[in-house]
């Protein structure tokens, strides 16, 4: 049976004809993972001066490295906040296309005091011999991307599923007002896993292609449906987001950020519904806008609420 979250079929209240209501507050019970920004283990306080000389503490992110086996083969080392390991080893080897979809994985280990995370399969996968060690810093500008990504992308066949324009002004909307860590802390990502118009997996990375790779790892985990998805980020639409949503088999991958050329060419090329600049009533799709429904008229969108807005993260 396909994973189906029980919560979706919950009713709300329906908005007046001509009247499309935003929601006042956020509903964590709506995540089924939502920031934790009140983790201790993820940020630390630090003490300063400020622009008028006077003493400063301030919370700022940690980062910490994980190095990532398949089996035997150490595969790459990256730098992350430290959430979620089983899920961002897991989602980083799939998305790499060194796990595909027929591999049997027994176990996913991560051992804390070594900082590693152990994927292992039933049988040795075709990757571990042919691939050396690679290191992805935190740097957003140098995330890894293996050849075999790219290679992989004429197989993919995106779903032609629906998109109404409502739930985009929903979602933007819930996941601004949802506490984080970029709230707390800043130079942080989030990517943010929704169906419809209901924000489901919120994870949170130094890198916003770990944030997205977690999200990858736990849907790999549980089994769950991509073509009803929707992918929000909070960063830049680059080559790289494009190609992971799409091999993920997620049609449409939205942001309050900008694009890449080079991200806008690839989402066309396999037909995926990329949309950013994503604030208040605004928004521009540079391709798929075959899936867009627009049945609210933005001209009903209330605007940003300046004490939850969000900045664009680069």
């Amino acid at each position: 049976m396909a994973w189906q979250d029980p919560r979706l079929a919950l009713t709300r209240p329906r908005a007046k004809r001509g009247e499309f209501q935003l929601a006042s507050s956020v509903d964590l019970k709506e995540y089924l993972i939502a920031p934790n920004p009140s983790n201790a283990r993820l940020t630390r306080a630090v003490t300063g001066v400020d622009h008028n000389g006077e003493v400063s503490q301030i919370s700022v992110v940690e980062e910490r490295p994980l190095t990532i086996y398949l089996n035997g083969q150490e595969i790459v080392t990256a730098m992350t906040i430290g959430d979620y390991p089983e899920y961002l080893a897991l989602g980083f080897l799939r998305n790499q296309r060194m796990l595909r979809d027929d591999d049997v994985i027994t176990g996913v280990d991560y051992d804390e005091e070594l900082e590693t995370a152990v994927v292992r399969t039933e049988v040795q996968t075709s990757y571990e011999d042919k691939l050396k060690k690679k290191t992805r810093t935190s740097g957003c500008a140098v995330g890894t991307v293996f050849g075999d990504m790219m290679e992989g992308l004429e197989d993919v066949k995106l779903p032609a599923t629906p998109v109404k324009t409502s739930w985009l002004y929903s979602l933007a909307n819930k996941i601004n007002r949802t506490p984080s860590l970029y709230l707390e802390a800043g130079a942080i990502h989030g990517s943010v896993l929704c169906h419809q118009d209901r924000p489901l997996v919120y994870m949170e990375d130094v890198g916003r292609h770990n944030a997205v790779d977690k999200i990858a790892g736990w849907m790999v985990s549980e089994r769950a449906p991509t073509a009803d998805k929707i992918m929000y980020t909070t960063g830049r639409l680059t080559s790289e987001m494009v190609i992971k949503t799409a091999m993920m088999g997620i049609p449409v991958l939205a942001s309050r950020s900008g694009f890449t050329a080079w991200g806008v060419e690839i989402a066309r090329e396999v037909g995926l519904t990329l949309i950013g600049r994503m604030r208040g009533q605004r928004f521009v799709c540079l391709s798929g806008d075959e899936r867009l429904e627009r049945d609210v008229d933005p001209s009903t969108v209330a605007g940003e609420d300046k004490k939850h807005r969000r900045k664009s993260a680069g």
